[in-house]
């Protein structure tokens, strides 16, 4: 079923749901997250998360899952040129597939729905009916897009409370892409536009904007995550986040994520962390920062000595609760250049 609800001042949410309108409600036993990459979905994470917070595998018990995601640039384009309403069954609605489709159906879902936000949607965001739709969930997914759309949004609004009412029950975060980075304490919200490394390494304060706490996860408390990680080269500019945060002073110590598309870092109750890949190099990455850098200042290149960097593999783990104090190697950056010709070799 296809609902469309009005918003003032031009804004709107498109909804989709299938399977069982009933709301099933089990007894659930996270919190867990499942933090995705971007590209392709990890279908066995979001099995795993599934399968986490009822407490089994291969049982009766089922879980509502609920998508939240926002129209793609294209798309709101055209709706603000033209009130012109997207196609959502296609692209949008793909989780729909896990489970209508029997070839990619996972076990213990009992019913999906789907919200796409236009933006500007804080009116929406407050949105009882919507709200109310997501405290019953069990599984909470944020789908890829734009974390400033997220982070300007959803902060301080019921939406935000709901998400954070199904984690306090004991169920499942996720998210990928700009989803995913949006779990972390901090957020880069890219509000002011995107950046790459080379320009973050060069000026650490150039379009570097943070949002904190939207959620306030235990479990990601002192992170930083990135996305596209390997693919999109963001090592330097993960580094200079953690530098930021030092320099400014928000904390004496940050531990940036990076996570390798089509890869979802999954966090179960104890904040022990695995890698989970749909491709054997799949990893991800974690960048520790804990003194202060020797040069991050305003339109000069950044120095840092001696960051501590794990790269995790396919099926390893990382205890995100006891950072180890072996199995990490050290990479610096000098004058805005990384002192390894590969910062991502493991």
């Amino acid at each position: 079923m296809l609902l469309l609800f009005p918003a003032p001042a031009r804004a709107e949410v498109w909804h989709q749901s299938n399977g069982n309108s009933q709301d099933v409600n089990p007894p659930l036993v996270g919190p867990v997250y499942d933090l995705g990459g971007g590209g392709t979905d990890v279908d066995r994470a979001i099995q795993w998360a599934i399968d986490q917070v009822r407490g089994c595998q291969d049982c009766s018990k089922t879980v509502d899952l609920v998508v939240l995601r926002f129209l793609t640039d294209e798309d709101q384009e055209a709706w603000d040129r033209s009130k012109k309403q997207p196609d959502i069954k296609n692209d949008y609605l793909k989780y729909h597939s896990l489970l209508l489709d029997p070839q990619q159906r996972l076990q213990g879902l009992d019913s999906i729905e789907t919200y796409v936000f236009t933006n500007p949607a804080r009116q929406e965001a407050e949105q009882p009916q919507i709200a109310q739709a997501i405290e019953k969930a069990e599984v909470v997914f944020l789908a890829g897009g734009d974390q400033c759309k997220y982070a300007r949004n959803f902060k301080g609004t019921g939406i935000e409370a709901a998400i954070e009412s199904v984690q306090a029950r004991g169920g499942a975060i996720g998210g990928t892409s700009a989803g995913a980075m949006i779990q972390g304490e901090w957020i880069f919200n890219a509000c002011s536009d995107a950046v790459i490394s080379d320009d973050a390494l060069a000026d650490p304060y150039e379009d570097i904007l943070f949002t904190d706490n939207l959620f306030q996860w235990l479990a990601l408390k002192g992170t930083i995550v990135d996305t596209h990680f390997y693919q999109d080269d963001r090592m330097g500019r993960a580094m200079a986040f953690v530098a930021r945060l030092l320099r400014d002073g928000i904390t004496p110590r940050a531990l940036a994520i990076g996570i390798d598309e089509g890869t979802s870092l999954v966090i179960n109750q104890q904040g022990m962390a695995q890698v989970m890949a749909n491709e054997r190099d799949g990893s991800a990455y974690l960048i520790l920062g804990d003194h202060q850098p020797e040069v991050c200042e305003r339109n000069k290149p950044l120095s840092f000595s001696n960051y501590r960097v794990w790269r995790v593999r396919n099926g390893q783990t990382f205890d995100l609760k006891n950072i180890p104090a072996t199995d990490y190697y050290q990479v610096s950056v000098k004058r805005g250049r990384i002192s390894s010709s590969n910062p991502y070799r493991g």
